[in-house]
């Protein structure tokens, strides 16, 4: 109403205006991916990966890192946790600005929809990372920032739509409810 107008002329005055989203797309082709089993939180030997060793690939997988282990590498050795498969494609789609939780509880219920058509990926995950320097980490908790800045929930959704969550928070952070 009235509020919403004041406040919208004030940000006019002072030429301040919103700004969207940035949305960026990309195909790997023939990426190497960890085997995982929804109800094997660690993973089982030779079976499948666990959590941990997940998170850890998502990582690399974010930062373009090679996946190799070439000798020659100098940048990096690291390779797919086993055991593993090679997936002809794979999408990331990064979204980098401030996104309301509403919108993500949005985007993650359309991700589960994925499963409704038949498919071929066994699973999918959704990352949100906060910003470093937010005054807020998890609901009305001051952010901690004194090295890193972590502040980051990761979902793993499987195609029985079972799901994994992990939460990383900085060392001066409380953990999330």
């Amino acid at each position: 109403g009235a509020e919403e107008s004041t406040l919208l002329s004030y940000f006019s005055k002072h030429q301040i205006q919103a700004l969207k989203p940035k949305v960026t797309f990309s195909t790997i082709r023939d990426l190497q991916c960890p085997v995982l089993d929804s109800n094997e939180l660690e993973g089982k030997p030779e079976e499948s990966c666990g959590m941990e060793e997940l998170f850890e690939w998502l990582g690399a997988v974010w930062n373009q890192v090679n996946l190799d282990n070439k000798s020659s590498s100098f940048l990096s050795t690291y390779c797919c946790p086993q055991p593993n498969m090679v997936v002809d494609k794979a999408f990331l789609c990064t979204i980098t600005g401030f996104i309301i939780p509403e919108k993500i509880i949005q985007l993650l219920e359309q991700l589960c929809c994925y499963f409704g058509e038949p498919k071929l990926a066994y699973w999918l995950t959704l990352t949100v990372h906060g910003f470093a320097d937010s005054p807020v980490s998890w609901r009305e908790s001051e952010h901690g920032f004194h090295k890193g800045g972590e502040n980051l929930y990761n979902f793993v959704i499987f195609r029985n739509l079972d799901y994994w969550l992990q939460m990383a928070v900085g060392s001066y952070d409380d953990c999330p409810p």
